[in-house]
């Protein structure tokens, strides 16, 4: 009698585990994307000086000071000293190939030096360019264009892209003939910004003051919601 009992209290136990099973909801997952485009309000411009001298020692002095000079000249243009930041220093030999019937011998050295400036004041960035090149910058690596403050918009491009989730949830499920219900769950991916057109230029043609358009940059975000189908 006791192990009938006990046989009938764990099936008792069992059966709501199995019922709930049965009933659980069917849901419909989406992700939506939002983007939301500024004028920028901010440009980081790559460049820097490239020297040669016989010796090492001489091509890093001749970088030195032609770098120097090109600082003095961007930060009297209005860039402060924070907005500036060496990228990449690199001084190697430059070889000698002759005719091809002997070894190969280093005639020289070249210094590289690529700063990254950033510019905070969109108006003085023709400015700083020519400021630049005008003082001995012979390396021009590009601009990008950005936001200084980019969460406010990535904030209206996480709405947007919930809004868009909904739509694209609503439009599966009335088109299956059945309803949307409670969301069950909100995942968000990673918020970027797309990258911005560069512009590029050689130094020697730069003619002051230098033309930039910062034209849009955008933020999107990218939302994931799961909703349970209404029957």
């Amino acid at each position: 009698m006791r192990v009938l009992s006990a046989i009938f209290f764990s099936v008792a136990l069992a059966l709501p585990g199995l019922a709930l099973a049965e009933v659980a909801p069917a849901t419909i997952t989406v992700t939506g994307e939002g983007t939301v485009t500024a004028a920028p309000d901010l440009a980081t411009i790559s460049l820097g000086v490239t020297t040669q001298g016989v010796t090492a020692a001489d091509a890093m002095a001749a970088n030195t000071a032609a770098l120097t000079a090109v600082l003095d000249r961007v930060k009297a243009a209005g860039v402060e000293g924070r907005d500036v930041q060496t990228s990449t220093l690199n001084l190697n030999p430059s070889w000698s190939h002759g005719d091809g019937s002997s070894m190969p011998m280093i005639q020289g050295y070249v210094a590289t030096n690529v700063v990254q400036i950033r510019v905070r004041e969109m108006a003085r960035l023709g400015g700083v360019l020519d400021a630049a090149i005008t003082d001995g910058a012979n390396t021009l690596n590009g601009i990008s264009f950005g936001m200084a403050e980019p969460e406010p918009a990535l904030d209206e491009a996480r709405k947007a892209a919930v809004a868009a989730a909904r739509a694209r949830a609503e439009l599966l499920t009335q088109a299956a003939g059945v309803g949307l219900g409670r969301i069950v769950s909100i995942s968000e991916g990673g918020g970027y910004m797309p990258p911005a057109p560069m512009f590029r230029m050689e130094a020697a043609m730069a003619d002051a003051p230098v033309p930039v358009e910062g034209g849009e940059v955008g933020v999107t975000a990218n939302v994931t919601i799961t909703w349970e189908i209404a029957q």
